[in-house]
């Protein structure tokens, strides 16, 4: 398809106009570098319609395991440079902050709570991000209310969920390290065996209903796309390496919309500071600019150079006209990822990918408790009719 040239050069221009103005708010190279990282991984998810929605979707539903092939692939490509870091970081003088968090109820609940979300919103975090640069009117509207479920959870985040497992007498796990306690090799022998196992597991699953195996695809261009899923992988992989050797510490994505909501709310007049989770420091970020934020410039990075992508692809094309019943479970979808991740301590990327490639144990805890509730979602989307049946299914998804 044509080259959109306008599109693509409002894209650039916003992106560089992002970057350089969150350079002069914050006083931080960092910042600047936040939104060309986030450009770069916008215009990678967009190309590999990468994203975690639709790729257990499709494990679930089809048997088809390339996604979640490639998922383990960007797991393990960051790992390979983030654990010897964070392991090594004495000797090196490198200053990590992996994330490294306790495994509670209301962490689980929270992933749980996400996964269904993410299956009727039609996208994880960085899918709704990548879709909305793309051109996505309905993924506008699930991040509308992605934010508004993050704000709402900061609510009495401090007061109930932090304190679930004593109300309940249900104890949690505490924070475990397998780098810590492996050290940076054989945390990866660790992690390289449980990525060939589920890979192995996947691959069995698509000889058994397919006769064949589904492959990471191929790119067809650069610069146009589409990428393959492996490429996809490769890229992000790179961003999440630049977010620890530019910020040491993972790539998140989900403090920023409860951010943006708390903002929004402050100024109509909501006292957000009298709740908990809004005191101490947090409270330093509503006193500041949003382009202080490292967080929020990377998303908007990501908005911004997925856009680009789109314009470069010939495909920026927004549709302005959303079913009642898209426009619902857009809602619906969008306020549960919210709510969801904050209880999680973070989203897909955050949580999951944050602390597998820290090496911590809640990375795996958020996993199978938001696969989990990502199986319940897709039950509600066969019911909703938001899918084909099976045996009918569409070519593979654009996104997420």
């Amino acid at each position: 398809m044509p080259l959109q040239r306008s599109v693509l050069v409002v894209a650039v221009l916003l992106l560089c106009g992002l970057a350089a103005i969150s350079w002069g708010v914050g006083g931080r190279a960092t910042l600047a570098a936040a939104a060309l990282i986030g450009g770069f991984a916008g215009f990678g998810l967009y190309h590999a319609s990468f994203g975690f929605t639709a790729a257990w979707r499709r494990l679930v539903r089809e048997g088809r395991g390339a996604g979640v092939r490639a998922q383990l692939l960007l797991i393990v490509a960051t790992a390979l440079v983030t654990y010897p870091l964070i392991g090594w970081e004495a000797q090196t003088g490198w200053n990590m902050h992996p994330v490294i968090l306790p495994m509670t109820l209301a962490s689980a609940l929270g992933a749980a709570v996400f996964g269904a979300g993410m299956q009727l919103g039609g996208g994880c975090a960085s899918g709704t991000l990548f879709t909305v640069g793309g051109g996505s009117t309905r993924m506008v509207v699930t991040l509308i209310a992605f934010i508004a479920g993050s704000v709402a959870a900061t609510a009495h985040m401090q007061e109930f969920w932090l304190r679930l497992d004593e109300i309940t007498g249900v104890p949690g796990l505490p924070a475990f390290s397998v780098i810590e306690t492996f050290g940076p090799l054989g945390a990866l022998a660790a992690l390289g065996g449980f990525a060939a196992l589920i890979w192995a597991g996947t691959v069995a699953v698509e000889r058994r209903t397919h006769g064949q195996v589904e492959t990471l695809g191929r790119t067809e261009s650069f610069a146009q796309g589409p990428w393959g899923k492996g490429l996809g992988a490769l890229a992000l992989a790179a961003v999440g390496i630049a977010c620890f050797l530019a910020f040491q510490r993972p790539w998140g994505i989900t403090s920023g919309f409860a951010l943006w909501g708390a903002m929004a709310l402050e100024a109509l007049g909501v006292s957000v500071r009298d709740w908990g989770y809004w005191s101490g420091w947090r409270a330093g970020q509503l006193d500041a600019p949003l382009l202080a934020d490292r967080v929020s410039v990377m998303n908007f990075g990501i908005i911004l150079g997925a856009c680009a992508a789109a314009a470069l692809a010939g495909r920026f094309a927004p549709v302005w006209r959303i079913s009642r019943r898209d426009l619902v479970t857009a809602v619906i979808g969008g306020l549960m990822m919210g709510y969801g991740a904050r209880l999680a301590f973070g989203c897909n990327i955050g949580a999951y990918l944050g602390g597998m490639v820290s090496g911590s144990a809640h990375g795996l805890w958020w996993l199978v408790w938001g696969f989990a509730g990502s199986w319940v979602g897709i039950g509600l989307r066969e019911r909703l009719g938001l899918d084909p049946p099976i045996g009918h299914s569409a070519p593979p998804p654009t996104h997420a």
